[in-house]
């Protein structure tokens, strides 16, 4: 019974943060990392013995991607006049990605002596743009700033999982890896297409009073599928929002006329706001029990931080030479280049764990914390014309 008063009473204050962080310009992810570490505190001045909560993390980790991407690509709409920002973002996502994972991979190799595949492997969790901490921070901030990062941040996650997939499941780099590689962007794709369709008829013929609770837990369970067959799932995810988000639009023409769509879009409508919901407990919890599992000693730990103040400093020069080069507005978005949920997903995902002259785990820790700060920063010195009249 303590167990659920705590975690209802961290979840409340959770809420709080969210409600709040508009006011505070403090993201709620840094005080929920702070709220969860504090409670470890507690644990142990008051010697309450926990039980291990490690598993948890790539669970709650795993289920808040899908809910957080599947919400952002639900509000996304898409029409011929974002054409022009969607291949920014997709250039912003893997340019910077591709530059950064080699920049470490050579030099995890050289202070390391791993081979090239195992540093671009241990490399590529410092790559991704985490969504789970990007799309909430801007939910305040004009349309235009609110999609670029919705789409850069989701395309990020899903092309850094493949990557990292293709890169650690290949024992050796061949023309029929990469052959195996499109191929399976391919299968999902089209599954993509038909699940979706198939999903989207459900939710509008199905009469039962509970209707859309099964369709989150396919949607999770085909993501889950997916991992198992190395498919990159968040392709479905992304694919599935996106189509459905823009069921009004894709009405409109010709070929499409015959389906429901008025009926598919109130049904969305009532999808997403289960979404929305369902993701900021997840994303709470997940960034909760985060922090409660962090040790002082590797947040603090002096022999990685000149490391991890590098691959912040690289991360942030990179992306600044990109959106200089597409005439994208440094602020706020040079500061929301978070790591986060995908980071630790991925570094998890490493078997056996990287071992070396440093501590990967501390590293990957405060990388994530500084990023956090960082965008925390930028966001409250961002100009008050960016954010909506609401705020």
């Amino acid at each position: 019974m303590n167990i659920l008063i705590a975690v209802c009473s961290l979840l409340l204050l959770a809420y709080i943060f969210d409600l709040t962080s508009h006011l505070t310009k403090i993201p709620s992810v840094i005080l929920l990392l702070v709220a969860g570490w504090l409670v470890r505190q507690a644990c142990m001045v008051f010697e309450i013995t926990m039980p291990n909560l490690n598993p948890l993390l790539p669970v709650l980790g795993t289920v808040g991607l899908i809910l957080i991407v599947l919400e952002g690509a639900l509000e996304l709409k898409v029409d011929k006049t974002k054409l022009p920002m969607i291949r920014k973002s997709v250039v912003v996502a893997l340019v910077p990605m591709v530059v950064l994972a080699f920049l470490l991979g050579y030099f995890f190799q050289f202070i390391g002596g791993y081979t090239l595949k195992d540093s671009l492997t241990y490399a590529l969790p410092f790559c991704v743009i985490s969504s789970a901490i990007a799309i909430p921070t801007v939910k305040t901030f004009h349309s235009d700033i609110r999609d670029f990062v919705v789409f850069e941040t989701s395309l990020s996650d899903i092309l850094g999982v493949l990557f990292f997939n293709f890169v650690a499941l290949n024992s050796v780099i061949t023309t029929d890896s990469l052959i195996d590689f499109f191929k399976d962007i391919a299968i999902i794709t089209v599954l993509s297409f038909v699940a979706t369709i198939i999903l989207s008829m459900l939710m509008t013929r199905v009469d039962h009073h509970i209707k859309y609770s099964p369709i989150i837990i396919v949607v999770i369970l085909f993501y889950g599928i997916s991992k198992i067959y190395h498919l990159p799932g968040l392709i479905f995810i992304i694919i599935f929002g996106l189509l459905l988000g823009n069921v009004m639009e894709i009405g409109k023409y010709k070929p499409f006329r015959k389906i429901r769509y008025m009926a598919i879009a109130a049904e969305v409508e009532k999808l997403h706001e289960l979404c929305i919901e369902a993701a900021f407990l997840v994303r709470a919890l997940f960034f909760l029990l985060f922090g409660f599992l962090m040790d002082t000693v590797e947040i603090v730990n002096p022999d990685t931080i000149p490391y991890a103040l590098g691959i912040v400093s690289a991360i942030i020069v990179i992306r600044m030479v990109q959106l200089l080069i597409y005439k994208l507005p440094l602020m706020p978005l040079l500061f929301i280049a978070p790591r986060g949920l995908i980071t630790i997903l991925l570094f998890v995902a490493i078997v056996p764990e990287p071992t070396g002259p440093f501590s990967f785990k501390s590293l990957v820790i405060q990388v994530i914390v500084l990023t956090a700060l960082v965008m925390m920063f930028g966001v409250m010195f961002a100009p008050k014309h960016l954010r909506t009249k609401n705020d």
